[in-house]
């Protein structure tokens, strides 16, 4: 039998910690969860867990993440859209629903399907992540009900109260298994499309963002990344902007996507200085969030910004911002091969998007107008 190499024993030892941690939390719920025991169940010792994961809490987070990954891989994409917004958001909330316990449920295991964060998150960057997580998700949610047109404040405004009522039913129903009636919630989601919301103007910082610094620094372009909402392989090498958040800064998408030139091709990279916390916690609601995205929109209506994890700081490097942390926001427009512009700061992504910028159409840094956003 051959022998295993040090990455594939590695990765076998993950996955039984995974395992054995999965069941711990089902029986005990995270509060009661020991360590000493999920080592036990995995038939393994103590530092063999520490080895793998920082703590309980990672731990956690990393049985979250996996199942959020299953979902998302299994997840099967329908042959068109939702014809209207209505509709699309009734489906994304039916689908988000499944994963309501049911009343049998421990109340371990019912955490586990909701992918439940109660009494998790008790450190102030953790809790900031999540706040921004929530606005990000709300961004991604809006332009895949509009796909085609320019982001709009209203629309981004129904997506946060839509997810505002799936997790505040998910909440209730955490506590009393079996409260809100799913076909209800359902259609409340649906009638919050045609809520009247006013699409506001750009958000008042926006004008005092100073202007992108002219460059011509060579770019050496991160290659084999993943691209989160597709799931294809990616590099950064053709021409667009690339924009740098931190977890704590993920909610400054908005003004990159309200900016962005049609023929933008539009690549936000996510860090973190706490991959085994809080960079979990941006995978598992991200992940969590593309799988009901993939199975409500058809692939070319899903969102158009490309979305890659950099837990090892590789693009932030490439830029020339290092370290990067959670509070990290640069940007980037690239051009043959070199960066013809950088920003950092609040707005970042704003100053790229507008350098160069010309009237009457004409081209602009090189870059084809008539290039189409959804040309991965």
């Amino acid at each position: 039998m051959a022998r295993l190499t040090r990455a594939q024993q590695q990765e076998r030892t993950r996955a039984a910690v995974l395992v054995a941690a999965r069941r711990e939390f089902a029986e005990y719920g995270y509060a009661e969860a020991k360590v000493d025991r999920i080592a036990e169940r995995a038939e393994l010792t103590r530092g063999a867990v520490y080895s793998n994961f920082t703590g309980k809490r990672a731990l956690y987070l990393a049985v979250l993440a996996d199942a959020a990954e299953q979902a998302r891989a299994a997840a099967e994409p329908p042959l068109a859209s939702p014809g209207t917004a209505a509709q699309a958001l009734g489906v994304f909330a039916r689908i988000w629903l499944e994963r309501l316990p049911f009343a049998a449920d421990t109340p371990g295991s019912g955490h586990l399907r909701l992918r439940s964060l109660t009494g998790v998150l008790d450190t102030e960057p953790a809790r900031a992540a999540l706040a921004e997580l929530l606005r990000f998700e709300a961004l991604l949610l809006a332009q895949a009900l509009e796909p085609h047109t320019a982001l709009r404040t209203g629309t981004v405004r129904r997506a946060e109260l839509t997810l505002t009522l799936l997790h505040g039913a998910a909440s209730l129903a955490e506590n009393a298994p079996g409260t809100g009636d799913p076909f209800d919630l359902t259609r409340a989601a649906e009638h919050l499309a045609g809520l009247p919301l006013l699409d506001d103007a750009d958000p008042p910082h926006l004008p005092y963002v100073p202007p992108a610094l002219p460059t011509r620094d060579p770019w050496t372009a991160p290659r084999d990344l993943r691209d989160e909402i597709t799931g294809r392989r990616v590099g950064l090498d053709d021409d667009g902007l690339v924009v740098v958040l931190g977890a704590g800064r993920l909610s400054a998408a908005e003004d990159a996507m309200r900016s962005a030139r049609p023929d933008d091709r539009l690549t936000f990279v996510v860090v973190t200085d706490d991959p085994a916390e809080t960079g979990r916690l941006v995978r598992l609601r991200i992940v969590d969030l593309i799988a009901c995205l993939r199975r409500v929109f058809a692939p070319g209506d899903l969102p158009q910004p490309r979305l890659v994890f950099d837990d090892t700081g590789t693009v932030a490097a490439a830029i020339g911002y290092d370290p990067a942390d959670d509070s990290t926001e640069v940007a980037v427009r690239v051009h043959d091969g070199l960066i013809v512009a950088r920003a950092e700061g609040r707005g970042a992504g704003h100053a790229v998007a507008g350098h160069g910028a010309q009237e009457g159409g004409r081209q602009r840094d090189g870059v084809n107008p008539g290039r189409s956003a959804g040309e991965r």
